[in-house]
């Protein structure tokens, strides 16, 4: 009896793990998305003045926090969900921890590089709500020099997310096929 009951538990797990599967390979595509948008605008915002990039670089705020938010907090929780239900021991356990890995680098990236540049990118800015509260979080960053040394910290940032987001979701998306 009580080996059955494993077994429904097994068959039962099984069943969940392709809904979750697809539940992450979406939001950490999400995230990618995102990451390579910033990625694609380099080379034009590469060519802008000093003002000129001042007055892009705060139309970002709230659409890229809020898909942020969604993308990538909701990637990293389900991939993690996504490794506790899955059967141990297997390839796809071992692939899903190396994406939650690169996911948990990609937020790394941005708290160490990324938002101290956008507090200074939005200082003056009008931000209300939840995005005050967020933007808050941590000190201003003391600009090293020319401007450009900040935008061209921002913009690596976004490179080296969406690599590691690239490379979360393709181990995410090999992890299924095994």
């Amino acid at each position: 009896m009580r080996r059955f009951n494993v077994l429904r538990c097994c068959i039962r797990a099984v069943r969940m793990l392709e809904p979750v599967e697809i539940l992450a390979a979406a939001l950490v595509g999400l995230a990618a998305c995102m990451g390579l948008a910033h990625v694609l605008e380099l080379p034009g915002k590469l060519r802008l003045t000093e003002e000129e990039y001042r007055i892009v670089q705060p139309i970002y705020y709230p659409g890229f926090t809020v898909g942020g938010f969604i993308g990538e907090f909701g990637g990293i929780l389900v991939t993690a969900a996504l490794i506790a239900i899955t059967p141990k021991p297997s390839p796809a356990l071992w692939l899903r921890a190396a994406a939650l890995a690169a996911l948990l680098g990609m937020h790394g990236v941005y708290w160490l590089m990324t938002h101290p540049v956008n507090k200074f990118w939005l200082a003056g800015q009008p931000v209300r709500g939840a995005g005050r509260s967020f933007f808050a979080l941590g000190s201003q960053p003391r600009p090293r020099g020319d401007w450009r040394n900040l935008r061209d910290q921002w913009e690596m940032s976004h490179v080296i997310r969406a690599v590691l987001a690239l490379l979360g979701l393709s181990l995410l998306l090999t992890a299924m096929r095994i």
